[in-house]
């Protein structure tokens, strides 16, 4: 095992880390104790399947001694599993068979199954592994590498969520696992959020509708899904300390409610909470958001499990919420919960409690009923899920008439920059040139079978389409644009231009690669304090994009001049736009030079992270195999006019308060697409119809090969008294000449007393068309959806408040097109307001 993999390990435990595992606390529970169920279940009463999962859990609590309830409520030390000796893991509490109860696995997320548990037993002895090496070693289990969380909100899909999720449970229940740690329900808030492409983008009703339909999916195989990282967890610079300051109103209308959705709507097993403090407090001590919100307002029945190594503390953990430490005893070492018992600040029902709310969710989900096996997984169907997911996903930002390709194409030219891996290689989260899956990512590192690269796929798909003979060339570039390699020959980039002016078809491919641990940004030193520059643009990279890149020293900050590049390649000849096309693969969205944008710019496709099927995905839309139909979860502002640009370092990264680093969202509600429209900035003219000086591209916005037409506005009623659906209908028509998919999306404009941001995604429609094909799409407006569409947080009366008024119904093509637009009349009972 190569040392640069051992570095690439858990940045949740080497950044911040500072206990060694082995003086967690605690020998795990003796061997003659633990491993697979042993006894038969007809003689344990908890075992008795007829019963509901409280009274299993019930029965089987009486039954445990105050040293067995210790072991399980913290996972275990690494080691070689007692059911699975051919797994050396440490994500799981070890089963104590006396009892039936199972060993309890985790696996990680959000892209796929990774750091599942099982990593070459021979590491347990090898004195030169690193310390982590149960957690994050690449010869973890392999399973498929889907495309990132953020294609999957690109779809605008649900099935496509649930088709994700079904990949991702299957595998896990082939690799006897039982609980997986996603969906990542976080906010896009800031575009260079390094883990942006576990999320769903900036708007929390399309991040909690993807979350529900994946968390009730992975759920239906008999598994745990955890909504993570509870919450306000939006920042990976010093993520372990940093507080986050979030106005109560700010916090329930766009942090909390995609979690609000996952609980009420998606019966989430579990949740996660997180590294960061909210509004002073620990997230994993916070008895406010773990018990007020979460159990006593929304009714969560499930179970609260620290991210690894959160945890700050023994008795405020135990009484604020938590219910489960991982990964190992750390604070509830049973030395430490024995010294609070001794003097009174816990009972042993407060331990009962927190084991309770798990095993009830291990009981409902079968999980003490099944055996602990593994068995084969079906790589070649996770690839073909994958590959749909992927093409799904996709979104078309522009096109000036190079895509698709001709499949006659005689020659093609991949461009891309010698430093940066998407022209090369497959790429997901960490991606780095010449290091394959699993050696990056954070908690996405998913170790597939396979990858296709971007080549290997634009050979496939013209091999499938009869064109075999076409010649595919390479050409990197280096970050001065002085020197290039054409299929690893060396030449100049002049030369290298030379060859794309002559040939048939040129795509270029640029990103921004991210990874836990780190956000896209430059600072003065390693304590990520006091910031330089942001990374939101296609210039900026770092080497390790893991760790906080600074100025100089060992993780500089470099610019790749990949803009500039195709500037150069875009100028090379007249026709240019004509025949080039930009593959985008991205954390999230970045800010575009105006040149890229236009009638002179390439066409533009984002495919976000692939992932393994990379090559294939993205050929499969150069060529029209597969129509775009992805609209984008984020916004493209304009370089230098963008949220970014604005933020100050109270926003990002912190200013000291009290010695404290300390983020306040002084934003507030205006986020993402609602920044640009209330023109926060004061350099944003919003039109009527959505579009706005600053965007791009923006959220909601995506392409065809075809053309739609939505027309036929009918909202009912148009009085209301906001208690009773709204039904909105109208038309959708495909006028161009294949077929495609629209999604139209339905926005709803607040009375101006609400004082609210001037509109927010309350619904939308996928819609498959033929050429020529009309459909009526209805969409209804529940007042009392878990997502509270037409409803505000009052935070001194504690609740949602529909305000009286007119609302504006907006139906559109994205936020900034929002065409279609009729009023409802909403006029509250007194009471009700």
């Amino acid at each position: 095992m190569t040392s640069r993999y051992r570095r690439r390990g858990l940045l949740a435990l080497a950044a911040a880390v500072p206990v060694a595992l082995a003086a967690a606390g605690i020998a795990v529970a003796d061997p003659a104790t633990t491993g697979s169920p042993e006894v038969a279940a007809a003689d344990l009463p908890w075992m008795d399947t007829t019963l509901v999962p409280e009274e299993r859990s019930s029965l089987l609590l009486e039954a445990m001694t105050l040293e067995q309830k210790m072991q399980q409520l913290t996972g275990a030390n690494p080691e070689i599993l007692p059911d699975l000796p051919e797994c050396y893991g440490a994500r799981h509490v070890t089963g104590i068979a006396d009892l039936a109860i199972p060993t309890l696995r985790i696996t990680n997320g959000p892209v796929g199954v990774g750091q599942n548990d099982c990593v070459d037993p021979a590491l347990a002895d090898d004195p030169n592994a690193s310390p982590y090496a149960a957690y994050t070693d690449p010869s973890s289990a392999k399973a498929t590498a889907l495309p990132s969380a953020t294609s999957v909100a690109a779809s605008f899909d649900p099935a496509v969520a649930s088709m994700f999720g079904d990949v991702i449970g299957t595998e896990m229940k082939n690799l006897g696992l039982h609980v997986f740690e996603a969906p990542g329900m976080n906010m896009a808030r800031l575009p260079v959020l390094g883990r942006n492409f576990e999320y769903f983008g900036e708007d929390p009703y399309l991040t909690g509708t993807m979350g529900v339909a994946e968390t009730q999916s992975v759920q239906d195989h008999g598994l745990i899904a955890m909504a993570k990282h509870f919450v306000a967890n939006e920042q990976e610079t010093n993520r372990m300390t940093i507080q986050e300051t979030v106005d109560e109103r700010t916090l329930h209308e766009m942090y909390l409610l995609p979690f609000e959705m996952a609980v009420k709507d998606g019966d989430v097993g579990s949740i996660m909470c997180a590294y960061n403090y909210v509004n002073g407090t620990s997230s994993c001590e916070n008895d406010y958001i773990l018990n007020d919100v979460l159990r006593d307002q929304w009714g969560f029945k499930g179970y609260v499990q620290s991210d690894f190594f959160a945890t700050k503390s023994t008795v405020d953990t135990l009484l604020g919420g938590l219910d489960h430490m991982m990964p190992t005893p750390q604070q509830w070492a049973p030395e430490l919960l024995t010294a609070a018992l001794d003097a009174g600040d816990i009972k042993v029902s407060d331990i009962d409690t927190a084991l309770d709310r798990r095993y009830v969710q291990m009981f409902k989900y079968g999980i003490f009923d099944r055996p602990l096996e593994q068995t084969p997984i079906d790589y070649a169907a996770g690839g073909e899920k994958a590959r749909e997911i992927g093409t799904k996903g996709a979104v078309l930002l522009q096109n000036n008439g190079a895509l698709p390709i001709d499949s006659s194409v005689e020659e093609i030219m991949v461009i891309g920059k010698a430093s940066q891996v998407y022209a090369q290689q497959a790429v997901a989260g960490g991606a780095k040139v010449g290091e394959p899956f699993g050696s990056g990512g954070g908690s996405s590192d998913v170790v597939p079978t396979y990858s296709v690269s971007p080549v290997e796929g634009i050979k496939n798909a013209l091999g499938n389409l009869g064109n075999a003979e076409a010649k595919v060339k390479l050409i990197l570039v280096d970050d001065e644009n002085t020197n290039a390699t054409i299929d690893g020959e060396e030449t100049t980039f002049d030369a290298a231009l030379e060859e794309a002016r002559n040939a048939d078809s040129v795509v270029m491919m640029a990103g921004t690669i991210s990874e836990e641990g780190a956000d896209r940004a430059t600072f003065t030193d390693t304590t990520g304090k006091q910031r330089v520059a942001v990374g939101d643009n296609l210039d900026w990279y770092a080497a390790a994009p893991n760790k906080i890149a600074t100025d100089d020293g060992e993780n500089p900050a470099k610019n790749s001049n990949t803009v500039a590049m195709i500037k150069a390649v875009m100028a090379a000849a007249p026709s240019m736009a004509e025949k080039t096309s930009l593959v985008l693969k991205d954390n999230a969205g970045v800010a575009m030079d105006p040149a890229l944008v236009g009638d002179k710019g390439p066409a533009i496709l984002e495919a976000w992270f692939p992932g393994q099927e990379d090559g294939n995905i993205v050929a499969d839309l150069l060529f029209g195999v597969e129509n775009p139909s992805g609209k984008s979860p984020v916004t493209y502002p304009y370089t230098g006019k963008g949220f970014m640009d604005n933020v100050s370092t109270l926003q990002f990264p912190g200013d000291i308060i009290d010695g404290k680093q300390t983020v306040e969202y002084t934003e507030k509600l205006n986020i993402g697409y609602r920044w640009y429209d209330s023109n926060v900035s004061g350099e944003c003219d919003a039109a009527e119809d959505g579009s706005n000086s600053c965007v791009a591209f923006p959220f909601g916005h995506g392409l065809s090969y075809s053309e739609f037409e939505t027309s036929k506005l009918t909202v009912t009623p148009r009085v209301s008294d906001g208690t009773k659906p709204i039904k909105v209908q109208f038309f959708v028509e495909n006028t161009g000449d294949v077929a495609g998919t629209e999604v139209p999306q339905l926005y709803v404009s607040l009375p101006d007393a609400a004082n609210e941001p001037p509109k927010r995604l309350v619904g939308f429609e996928k819609v498959e068309l033929q050429p020529g094909e009309k459909k009526r799409v209805q969409i209804t407006i529940d007042p009392d959806a878990s997502n509270h569409p037409l409803s505000v947080w009052d935070a001194e009366a504690d609740e949602w408040s529909t305000p009286a008024g007119e609302f504006d119904i907006r139906v559109g093509s994205s936020s900034g097109d929002v065409t279609l637009s009729e009023t409802v009349d909403v006029r509250m009972p007194a009471a009700k307001q």
